[in-house]
């Protein structure tokens, strides 16, 4: 299965310098741009506390999370959820916090790894490790001159990923005190030991996953008009089911649960052909300020 979404043209498999974004560098590194400071100023190691390795990585995470953009300059995602004195959750005490990023991650396809495994890759490979993900990736290389494959590079770009999502309380490594900020979000899980480990992301209910975070995501979803199927909820590039890692059952609920909150927004069942419906469009955001209380 190779990737469909023709707009992924442009790969990025690296940036991060073998570091998973950590707990505190995202808030950290928002806070260093909005006082106008420069990743390439000299005391850049010293004012974030980190090595000149990370200095760098913790650029390419904020840009991978829509935190800053391009230019270093926070986005709007970023000042909603990292201000002091406006931001939602700036110390991410909230778990839909956490899947807010996670969305955010996937859907901006900075880092080109997570777009294509919650969109494509695990749809193909129910079980998957560092090798068959190297394999599919020099596949799609095959294919698009763009992507210039290298596996070594592709292959600790799936470290990246593993570490920033694996949850593992076994685990005795002292550096899992800096484990990877979506961690707590349970979405990786893993099947054997050592060189037998596989990882999957199985589809469920997502009980723990907020309806708010799943109505957000379909309003900042531009393909979305006032109808949307249920086989696109669950199946598109981008949709609540392929991100979110969502069941039928586990979307039919949270959809319930946003059809008996907002009024303006129904569910209908017609001759087989399921739609959730809007009457009225509200701002994404301001469905996140009404969970957040702002």
């Amino acid at each position: 299965m190779m990737l469909e979404n023709t707009e992924l043209t442009k790969y990025t498999f690296s940036g991060h310098d073998s570091f998973q974004c950590r707990q505190l560098w995202l808030k950290k590194g928002y806070d260093y741009v909005q006082e106008g400071k420069n990743f390439n100023d000299e005391d850049a190691v010293v004012q974030l506390g980190v090595g000149k390795n990370m200095v760098s990585s913790i650029r390419f995470w904020l840009k991978a999370f829509n935190i800053i953009d391009n230019k270093d300059n926070p986005t709007v995602f970023g000042k909603r959820l990292f201000d002091d004195e406006t931001g939602y959750d700036p110390f991410l005490e909230d778990e839909a916090s956490l899947w807010l990023l996670h969305y955010q991650l996937v859907k901006s396809g900075f880092a080109s790894i997570y777009s294509i495994i919650f969109n494509e890759f695990r749809k193909e490979k129910i079980l998957f490790n560092k090798e068959n993900y190297s394999n599919y990736i020099k596949r799609i290389g095959e294919g698009n001159p763009d992507l210039n494959f290298n596996e070594n590079t592709v292959a600790k770009d799936f470290i990246v990923f593993a570490n920033l999502y694996k949850n593992d309380p076994e685990s005795k490594d002292v550096e899992d005190s800096f484990s990877g900020i979506l961690s707590e979000i349970e979405l990786l899980k893993t099947t054997g030991k050592g060189k037998e480990e596989q990882f999957y992301i199985e589809n469920s209910e997502r009980v723990n996953l907020p309806e708010i975070v799943i109505l957000y995501s379909i309003l900042d979803n531009p393909k979305y008009g006032n109808s949307i199927s249920m086989n696109s909820l669950e199946f598109d590039i981008n949709s609540p089911g392929a991100i979110f890692a969502l069941n039928r059952i586990g979307l039919t609920n949270k959809i319930s649960e946003i059809v008996s909150e907002f009024k303006d927004i129904t569910f209908t069942d017609q001759a087989g052909i399921k739609e959730l419906q809007f009457k009225k469009k509200s701002d994404p955001y301001r469905i996140l300020d009404i969970y957040y209380g702002k």
